[in-house]
């Protein structure tokens, strides 16, 4: 009982530390010795794979410790979270359109004075397998990060915290799950390197969070946290030009990062003035 009281006491930051142990445990057993940080031009054969596993953190952890601490019924409420879909036809439009737009907006008028800011589209022959791939890798994603970052974590730090405050505890911990993946030979040896990778972990990541989390206790539908996360990995994976580094790469995550910070104190100030009507 102890045991149990101690870790639902603790929830949130063993929830992290599983969810990574099992993650980054995965990455490197698959990339193998010696090649982590994983040279990322010497592992394009095993890339997917390398993506694919890192899934297997978030969701294991989120379903062993619900079914720890909460047994059967915990996994009634997940269910019954992710079948939830009968909410207002607007939710979904801002869930999966918000992110796409956003960036293409974004890139459009940075492409005006660069044109490596072009979107993804602009230079791909095979749209549609494109965005078809976009698709399925989104969906794939959003399930199995968000049956525990959302299924799990996020309803348990909702019990203490608002939106703001929860949204960046997930966010702060999400943004430094992806370390892993996104830390490069030179990310503590170089300036440039060492910004680029902040920037992945805690330019926007965090503010987004701050946007799902608000969807998700606005609606108190999974299902629709999915959805916002599968059109985030589809605007970063297929809108989003693969081919920026450097500074240019800087430059985007910091106005990504900004616009998704302006839009997460949009959405706080908009559910402050929905609360107290």
């Amino acid at each position: 009982m102890e045991t149990k009281n101690f870790i639902r006491e603790h929830s949130g930051f063993i929830y992290f530390l599983i969810a990574c142990a099992l993650s980054w445990g995965l990455v490197g057993i698959i990339a193998g010795p010696g090649n982590i940080p994983i040279n990322a031009e010497q592992s394009q054969d095993i890339l997917p794979l390398l993506y694919v596993s890192m899934l297997v953190g978030p969701s294991m952890a989120g379903l062993v410790l619900i079914g720890f601490l909460e047994g059967k019924n915990g996994f009634r409420k997940l269910k019954s979270s992710l079948l939830k879909w009968r909410v207002k036809l607007w939710w979904y439009v801002f869930a999966l359109f918000t992110a796409p737009v956003l960036a293409f907006l974004i890139l459009f008028i940075l492409s005006l004075f660069n044109p490596v800011f072009q979107n993804g589209f602009s230079n791909s022959e095979n749209i549609a397998p494109l965005i078809i791939n976009g698709i399925i890798a989104g969906i794939m994603v959003g399930i199995f990060e968000e049956v525990g970052w959302t299924g799990f974590l996020v309803p348990r730090l909702n019990l203490r915290y608002n939106i703001l405050v929860t949204g960046l505890i997930v966010g702060v911990f999400w943004g430094f799950w992806h370390f892993i993946l996104f830390w490069e030979k030179d990310s503590f040896v170089q300036l440039l390197p060492l910004w680029v990778l902040l920037g992945r972990l805690l330019a926007w990541l965090p503010p987004f969070r701050i946007i799902m989390v608000w969807i998700y206790k606005s609606t108190g539908s999974l299902l629709l946290t999915i959805l916002t996360h599968a059109s985030l990995v589809f605007t970063t994976t297929v809108i989003v030009p693969m081919t920026l580094t450097g500074t240019n790469l800087l430059t985007w995550l910091i106005i990504w990062g900004v616009s998704l910070w302006i839009l997460a104190l949009i959405v706080l100030r908009v559910n402050r003035i929905k609360s107290e009507v």
